[in-house]
């Protein structure tokens, strides 16, 4: 009983530790931004708090990169949200508040979100990979050449598909990811032409593109078709339909009160 005890004890400071240490992560990010502006800085500590990644053997380097890869948009992506509310040009109310959103948002994913391991967090988790790695990219690269962009966005399409899909006993993972990273990559090169930047009640700061919204949308039609196909050996319509009607609801509904609540921006081409 002793030795429960203790181990429970060893546990739940181990465990309190860790939420210690990625909350520190997320305010020295925030303090590097806001006092030097340094992006390159901010993406250095982010990436410096991932040494668990390569603390292990090279040859099992890839496969835990890989295995980590939305972790590692979801975290970027903040950071470069955070740094690029910092370098516009609002009055300093407006990014400090904006700031604070998306700090709250860090801390939650750090300490709530990203250590679940259920099939429901596991998509919530690829979920917020999906629309704030493509915020971030369109925000920061919407005058990039295509090609950066085009690769960041199969980046991202394999990332998500592949951690998603691993909740399932799936034989050719590998292959389905790829080939949704494939479709994120067409559809990247498609918004790379032209988009448009909603800012939501006239707040410039938090902009996000529309692709954001119809991407994501998609994505969750996607995974409802898989996941009946993988039950059901078929496309169930009562599977679909209400993310089907969910996604027409943001796609089509959103953008229009959007639009009515605030001003559009052209993003790119």
């Amino acid at each position: 009983m002793e030795l429960i005890k203790n181990s429970r004890r060893r546990s739940f400071i181990s465990n309190l530790i860790h939420v210690l240490l990625n909350i520190a992560v997320a305010v020295v990010s925030v303090i590097i931004i806001e006092f030097t502006e340094s992006l390159l800085l901010a993406i250095l500590v982010v990436l410096i708090s991932k040494w668990r990644v390569l603390a292990v053997r090279p040859r099992f380097w890839f496969a835990n990169i890989q295995s980590n890869l939305v972790d590692y948009t979801v975290n970027l992506s903040i950071v470069i949200l955070i740094y690029l509310t910092r370098i516009s040009e609002v009055p300093n109310i407006e990014k400090n508040v904006v700031i604070f959103i998306y700090f709250l948002i860090y801390l939650v994913w750090l300490t709530y979100i990203k250590p679940k391991s259920k099939r429901s967090f596991m998509a919530i988790q690829s979920g917020f990979a999906i629309f704030l790695g493509t915020s971030a990219l369109y925000n920061i690269g919407f005058d990039w050449w295509a090609t950066p962009v085009v690769a960041i966005m199969w980046i991202i399409g394999y990332g998500v598909s592949r951690h998603l899909l691993s909740s399932y006993d799936e034989s050719k993972l590998s292959t389905l990811a790829l080939y949704f990273g494939l479709i994120f990559a067409e559809l990247g090169w498609v918004v790379y032409q032209w988009t448009v930047a909603y800012i939501p009640l006239g707040v410039s700061s938090l902009s996000f593109p529309r692709a954001s919204l119809t991407i994501l949308c998609l994505s969750i039609i996607a995974y409802k078709c898989y996941d009946s196909i993988y039950h059901h050996q078929k496309v169930r319509w009562s599977y679909i339909k209400t993310p089907i009607s969910f996604s027409f609801c943001i796609i089509v509904l959103l953008p229009l009160m959007l639009s009515l609540l605030g001003p559009n921006v052209p993003v790119g081409l």
